[in-house]
């Protein structure tokens, strides 16, 4: 696991092994963040107990998985991720794919989150 740092801005910030993520507003309910996935990275499959999502594609095209089924997702267009979702967004285009994360629920810690397939070994947790 990498460490999280500060921006500039003073906004929490990490780079992973598929891109980065931004943290821009961490409130109770919600929280929001804008992430990229470089080409040809992908997150885990995963799911959340206690946290919905909203993706909305800034740029680029994002392949997304949700419980099996997958599609193109492009700029300008938006995913929801119900509450127990199985789901995964990848990059398999030559440019960075960006979008915003909108969470929403009553917990948003790393340890809700399932992994059901990893690239970077970290299933089962």
């Amino acid at each position: 696991m990498t460490e999280v740092t500060r921006n500039q801005a003073g906004q929490e910030t990490d780079e992973r092994p598929w891109g980065s993520y931004t943290v821009l507003d961490d409130q109770p309910t919600f929280k929001v963040k804008r992430i990229e996935v470089l080409p040809g990275k992908r997150l885990s499959y995963q799911r959340h107990a206690r946290r919905s999502e909203h993706w909305f594609i800034v740029h680029g095209t994002a392949l997304v998985t949700l419980d099996g089924q997958r599609r193109a997702v492009s700029a300008g267009e938006a995913v929801d991720i119900p509450v127990g979702t199985d789901h995964r967004i990848e990059n398999a285009s030559e440019a960075p794919v960006t979008f915003v994360e909108v969470q929403h629920g009553d917990y948003f810690g790393e340890d809700d989150i399932v992994r059901l397939e990893d690239d970077y070994g970290r299933t089962g947790s």
